[in-house]
């Protein structure tokens, strides 16, 4: 290990040398390495920075990424798996979206958990994925789970990390739309889902110039049962809130567990309609200097929600906005306009937020928020919330540029903010306990560097937890531009991960890594050492869906059958390298057929697949897996069954006939 150490360190001298233009040709023989490697860096014209990007990026072969990121996939209603340092894309989980290569949504188990995503009745086959949250042990990632939502439709998935897969959606069910998710609180109690757009409960008709009294926010605490790994409906709840546009949240921790923060905009109540002379939105939504941070005592509501003082609207527990503020559950405290991110400090002590249309990020103190209310005497807003005068709140200002939006933390006592207009990543000094790692420097910037272009959110290392590391930051480009070859007028977007080991005014951009499947939006970064996923499933006859062995399973090729009951005919098959039992199924149309698939493998990898032509079903069988199709045989004819996956070398032997009589 020494000397391939020594050898790294060897060959970074000698290509710096040549990026530089320093003293010509290594003499890499000396060291043992390739002798054209100098001249590959000084044919492809590599400076430096080139060289340090790619020593601190690349991955040999076999060896594994330390850390994965799980960010949201837009627009395709998916979640993305990346490595880091790698930038490699190494799943993409379907969601809100059927995705065929892991047979979700085409016949199997996961037909039922898109149902769960129905609004009033009707298919909703697509979703917008904004936040994902990791769930949290003591305010740290503990890898067990993942919450993601999609914004388009007010719904929020369960992802569970042993098999990276969703296994729940549930649709809110007086919300219409929710940006703000998800978010977890420090031990996973709850999962907060933030509105958007506000309208009325339930998105029932009302106009618009009855928007003031009609149209509500809505804040949705869902209660997550983590050994069943399930959102329970009936025990979550909803606080309603004014007609601000309620946008992103985060939980307290340390001294503000208890609480969480979300931000707003729209305090002016603006209805649009520029096509009747009206000012458009995006003026008529920022003429106010400020909006509202909202403050919430959640273990107080919680409270308040067990008590039975919370109305049932649409089958769902809503503390309506009177009770929220005779219980003392909400407060405002004004907050730079149009802001985006609201983000609490490691240890608890301070919530940053970002206004999109002030250069200025604002610390507020947790500790004068409770003094202020413990003083009593606040002013109200229109709706009477109480709110905190921002003086009595703010601890600290810090300019950093145009356009500030989300802020993560590290391990050093810096924070990273993104800065949209900048196309930017500023890093300032955190003050308070913070300011011992670097006193001179407390509430301060320290060096802003250009990314590329238009960065909307950040992802630091474990950045938003208690317990942060510092190596490094992706920005969240939204353009492109000239960063990767001309694909045509829709350009991906573009991670870039950015190196902050080194402290102070020394972060740099490694790698550009395109996203050329939609818009992403928000990331969080895991030690890849606190996941436990599994290699294969337990055992064999694991039901993906339950987490828990399938009773229609078949556990020996033997055992293996088909069943005729009148018009039922049901299937017990087994799946193995390189067939299935049976090879021949035949039924009458008409016939209503149940078919039960198991995997016999316990290899790793060794993955099967299941098409059935003809009848858009398409299933992903991994190691131990049983599955469950079920559907009307309404097509006559002679169909092929076979395995999608190339398993083995007699993989396109992998087959049986499907026969339908007429």
């Amino acid at each position: 290990m020494k000397r391939i150490a020594l050898v790294a360190l060897a060959l970074l001298a000698a290509l710096v040398l040549v990026a530089c233009g320093g003293a010509g040709p290594a003499t890499p023989a000396a060291s043992g390495l390739p002798a054209d490697a100098a001249a590959v860096a000084q044919a492809r014209g590599l400076t430096a920075d080139d060289v340090y990007a790619a020593m601190k990026t690349y991955t040999p072969s076999g060896k594994l990424d330390p850390y994965i990121m799980i960010a949201s996939g837009g627009q395709s209603g998916q979640v993305l798996v990346v490595g880091l340092p790698s930038m490699r894309i190494l799943k993409v989980i379907g969601v809100f979206t059927p995705e065929p290569w892991q047979g979700y949504g085409f016949g199997g188990s996961g037909d039922a958990i898109l149902a769960g995503g129905k609004v009033n009745g009707k298919e909703v086959l697509w979703g917008d994925t904004h936040h994902p949250s990791i769930s949290e042990t003591n305010g740290t990632y503990d890898g067990q789970f993942a919450f993601i939502n999609d914004k388009a439709n007010a719904r929020l998935a369960v992802i569970d990390l042993r098999d990276f897969s969703t296994k729940q959606i549930i649709k809110n069910p007086n919300a219409i739309n929710d940006h703000g998710g998800a978010f977890v609180t420090p031990n996973t109690e709850y999962v907060i889902e933030g509105p958007q757009y506000a309208a009325p409960l339930g998105w029932q008709y009302a106009p618009l110039d009855q928007y003031k009294e009609k149209y509500v926010g809505l804040v949705t605490l869902w209660k997550f049962d983590r050994l069943k790994g399930r959102v329970d409906p009936s025990q979550s709840f909803q606080i309603e809130l004014p007609p601000y546009w309620q946008d992103l949240c985060d939980a307290g921790k340390g001294p503000s567990d208890g609480w969480f923060f979300c931000n707003s905009f729209n305090s002016e109540l603006a209805v649009g309609g520029v096509e009747l002379g009206q000012p458009p939105f995006e003026a008529g939504t920022t003429k106010n200097d400020t909006d509202y941070l909202h403050i919430f005592n959640w273990k107080k509501a919680a409270e308040v929600f067990q008590a039975g003082k919370a109305e049932k609207i649409n089958g769902m527990a809503v503390i309506r906005l009177k009770t929220a503020i005779a219980e003392g559950l909400l407060y405002f405290s004004p907050e730079p306009k149009s802001p985006h991110g609201s983000d609490v400090t490691p240890g608890g002590e301070f919530i940053v937020v970002g206004g999109k249309l002030d250069p200025h990020v604002t610390i507020y103190s947790f500790d004068k928020i409770m003094a202020a209310i413990k003083a009593g005497e606040l002013g109200k807003d229109q709706y009477g919330v109480p709110v905190i005068p921002l003086n009595q709140a703010m601890e600290a200002q810090v300019e950093l540029g145009l356009g500030p939006l989300h802020t993560v933390f590290d391990d050093k006592g810096y924070a990273y903010t993104s800065l949209f207009l900048d196309s930017a990543v500023a890093r300032w000094s955190l003050g308070g306990p913070y300011a011992n790692k670097h006193p001179e420097k407390a509430w301060s910037l320290v060096q802003k560097l250009p990314v590329q272009y238009n960065i909307g959110h950040i992802a630091a290392l474990e950045g938003d937890t208690a317990t942060p590391g510092g190596q490094y930051v992706v920005a969240l480009n939204k353009w492109s531009i000239d960063r990767f070859a001309n694909i045509g007028p829709l350009l991906p977007q573009n991670f870039q991960l950015v190196d902050i080991s080194k402290g102070g005014d020394q972060m740099k951009v490694l790698y550009d890594m395109p996203v050329g499947m939609a818009e992403p939006h928000y990331a969080q970064i895991i030690k890849a050492e606190r996941l436990k996923p599994f290699e294969v499933y337990p055992e064999i006859g694991w039901n993906a869906e339950t987490m828990s062995k399938d009773p229609n399973a078949t556990l020996k090729q033997e055992d293996a059958k088909v069943v005729r009951t009148g018009n039922t005919v049901e299937i017990w098959m087994t799946v193995i390298r390189s067939h299935y039992v049976p090879e021949q199924v035949k039924v009458k149309k008409g016939d209503h057929v149940i078919w039960h698939l198991t995997s016999l493998e316990r290899a790793r990898d060794a993955t099967h697949g299941f098409a059935l032509s003809g009848y858009n079903i398409n299933l992903s069988i991994e190691p131990g897996k049983t599955e469950t199709i079920e559907f009307v045989a309404d097509q006559a004819g002679t169909y092929s069954y076979f395995c999608t996956e190339f398993c083995s070398a007699l993989h396109l032997e992998m087959l049986g006939y499907f026969l339908v009589e007429p």
